[in-house]
């Protein structure tokens, strides 16, 4: 059996309170030789972001600041045939690999549709609202098939190429790219990628998500994504 690898990218911008978290729960397919290496996508960090990175074995890369930029350059550095872009503040839960290889051997060995993927959305916070935000993203993904970036995309290089990559945009990145890929081409693993909900906590359930979804019209409505990134926060 031919072996698989994958290579992480994460972008970065301040992130050494949940950076060190994300790059952990990567260690188990790491040891395992799943993960062949990651790549730390960076803005312009003025924490200690560099030092988690370097103290992790991750590569450290510096980019033209905005996610779509930073995504697009870590992938360019990355070694392996196989994509998978996570959120700094997004841990993957115990076993996602397991998942992932299922899916990758079944495209290169037994021939199956060239498709990317994503996880299921979860927040590190229990209470009511939060699982409110869970169930709402949910009917999101299965209605209208669109997850956002916090849920991970694990997708071959043939295909993040053939799709053109991630687009040099500040903001709307994961939503540019999903539309690009298309309903056909993307399917959503059980396994969960749990994120940091201080966003929500810090603003509040209701007035955070209320600014998402103003964002994702206004993106929509074609207002340019660098004005979007200002009134994101």
């Amino acid at each position: 059996m031919i072996p698989v690898m994958i290579s992480v990218v994460i972008p970065t911008l301040n992130a050494d309170a949940h950076l060190a978290r994300t790059l952990t729960a990567l260690v188990p397919a790491a040891v395992h030789g799943i993960v062949r290496d990651v790549v730390v996508a960076d803005g312009g960090s003025t924490d200690r972001t560099p030092n988690v990175a370097e103290a992790a074995g991750a590569r450290f890369v510096l980019a033209q600041r905005g996610r779509g930029q930073q995504l697009a350059a870590g992938a360019g550095a990355a070694k392996s045939d196989w994509l998978l872009f996570l959120h700094a503040d997004t841990v993957l839960q115990e076993g996602w690999e397991e998942e992932a290889l299922e899916m990758i051997r079944g495209i290169e060995l037994r021939g199956q549709p060239q498709t990317a993927a994503v996880f299921r959305f979860g927040l590190d916070d229990r209470g009511l609202w939060a699982s409110y935000l869970k169930l709402m993203v949910g009917l999101r993904c299965l209605v209208f098939r669109m997850p956002y970036g916090d849920q991970g995309l694990l997708i071959s290089r043939r295909l993040y190429d053939e799709v053109g990559g991630f687009r040099p945009m500040a903001l709307m990145e994961d939503v540019d790219m999903i539309a690009r890929l298309g309903r056909g081409r993307l399917r959503f693993l059980r396994a969960i990628a749990v994120t940091s909900a201080r966003r929500y906590r810090a603003e509040g359930y209701f007035r955070r998500t209320l600014r998402n979804l103003t964002c994702l019209s206004l993106y929509y409505m074609r207002v340019p994504p660098h004005v979007l990134a200002r009134l994101y926060g």
